[in-house]
């Protein structure tokens, strides 16, 4: 691994393929606002509250049943940050890569985490058990380096801690 960089280990957003359940939601929402005005807003937070993601195939479905053009509804679901094009996971660790936390060694903390969850920044583990996000400043500087796994707060992590630390949250 390259010293600056964090290996591409997942899949990629073309290469995630939803569920057959997952898109007969997605169907049965669309159906429901079809033939209403300024439905791709409602009808996108319905398909990310049913599913938890909302992938290339529903928004292909959404932009044929809403009679919109597909790179409306794609700007729609990459301009706002609420919207996630991958599935996310039962738990979410973020590692802190602010500036106190990065030189007490929050790096090595990520690429630990990449290595263990073989999965990079901003995506998910394909069991869906944890999603993995980088954020720059968690207001406890004085805990540095941090890492949270849902509202949980790792204080003062070194990297052979983390396989530990995960290990506590069920599978």
């Amino acid at each position: 691994m390259a010293h600056n960089s964090i290996p591409a280990c997942e899949k990629t957003e073309s290469q995630l393929e939803p569920t057959k359940a997952e898109m007969s939601a997605v169907e049965a929402i669309i159906s429901r606002f079809a033939g209403k005005p300024g439905a791709l807003i409602p009808v996108l937070e319905e398909i990310q509250e049913a599913i938890g993601y909302i992938p290339k195939a529903a928004q292909k479905m959404v932009a044929s049943g809403l009679r919109l053009p597909a790179g409306d509804v794609y700007g729609v679901v990459t301009f706002y940050s609420f919207f996630s094009r991958v599935p996310k996971g039962k738990h979410t660790a973020r590692c802190c890569l602010g500036t106190a936390c990065y030189v007490r060694g929050s790096k090595k903390n990520m690429e630990k985490l990449v290595e263990i969850l073989k999965i990079n920044p901003g995506s998910t583990t394909p069991d869906r058990r944890f999603s993995l996000e980088i954020v720059r400043c968690l207001g406890a500087c004085g805990l540095a380096p941090i890492i949270m796994v849902d509202d949980d707060t790792h204080r003062q992590v070194k990297p052979p801690r983390i396989p530990e630390i995960l290990a506590g949250y069920d599978k």
